[in-house]
């Protein structure tokens, strides 16, 4: 197979992938799903709590799709949204501690859950891999810059 034949395979790929990764997370996990998830893994990144749209912005959303995805946490006990102290438009989102021991409480689950997905994947191909998927973001933010 060509290179134009496997950038064509693996961009259908990604889609399809993507789609099979949604499932298998919204099914690991009753309470949280996948979005959900992530959503929640970008918060915690940030040294202070991050406004929605920066949220958004870290992880490919839309605003009004993270703010969406932000009520429904709340909703649950999952994070808490504030006001922001010099913006009053701005909403900050905090992690709970209700929301820091239930994550922590699945550790062992998401590391059982990543070394199935990842199973066969040695050191070498794992970094490739890696370096394949960064390079990839970067070109495609890039293209929409």
């Amino acid at each position: 197979m060509d290179d134009l034949k496997k950038q064509a395979y693996i961009f259908a790929s990604i889609f399809n992938l993507a789609n099979k990764l949604q499932i298998l997370g919204d099914e690991f996990d009753a309470n949280v799903t996948t979005k959900q998830w992530l959503f929640i893994l970008a918060v915690s990144t940030f040294e202070e709590p991050p406004t929605i749209t920066e949220a958004a912005n870290y992880i490919g959303y839309s605003r009004q799709n993270a703010k969406r995805i932000a009520a429904d946490l709340q909703k649950n006990g999952y994070v808490v949204l504030a006001k922001d102290k010099n913006d009053a438009r701005a909403q900050r989102i905090k992690l709970t501690p209700k929301c820091v021991a239930y994550f922590k409480s699945r550790d062992g689950r998401e590391i059982e859950f990543l070394e199935k997905l990842f199973s066969g994947f040695d050191a070498k191909l794992t970094d490739g891999f890696y370096k394949g998927i960064t390079k990839l973001g970067k070109n495609i933010q890039e293209i929409m810059d």
